[in-house]
């Protein structure tokens, strides 16, 4: 089994700062592509932004330019560092990974989700 624990969240003013991370353990062989995705109260859950093996990013329009996607493969860790946070970037921040368990099985793990919250 593979678990995905994310830290990081909590309070912060608009225009501020937070660094979230997520370190992922268990029966690891191979991290593929790691993501962040959140969700907001009464939305669906949507995609923040993802980074593949090779360290290509993808993020949504909605944080181009604010937000930083970087993975340890060390540590088998992925962090958002999220800058000039808005009040609607309010959400539960979930991290996933696509990881091979085992020889020629791969699959898709989330963590628990951590709270963001931007107000004044």
């Amino acid at each position: 089994q593979v678990q995905l624990v994310e830290s990081g969240g909590g309070l912060v003013q608009p225009g501020g700062s937070l660094r979230l991370s997520c370190a992922a353990s268990g029966s690891i062989l191979v991290i593929n592509a790691l993501g962040w995705y959140r969700q907001a109260p009464g939305k669906e859950r949507e995609l923040v932004g993802t980074i593949t093996s090779g360290r290509s990013t993808n993020y949504a329009d909605s944080v181009k330019g604010r937000f930083t996607i970087s993975r340890d493969n060390a540590k088998n860790t992925v962090n958002l560092q999220m800058n000039s946070l808005k009040p609607e970037d309010t959400a539960v921040y979930y991290c996933n990974a696509d990881i091979m368990y085992r020889l020629g099985l791969s699959r898709v793990w989330w963590g628990q989700g951590t709270q963001v919250t931007v107000s004044s």
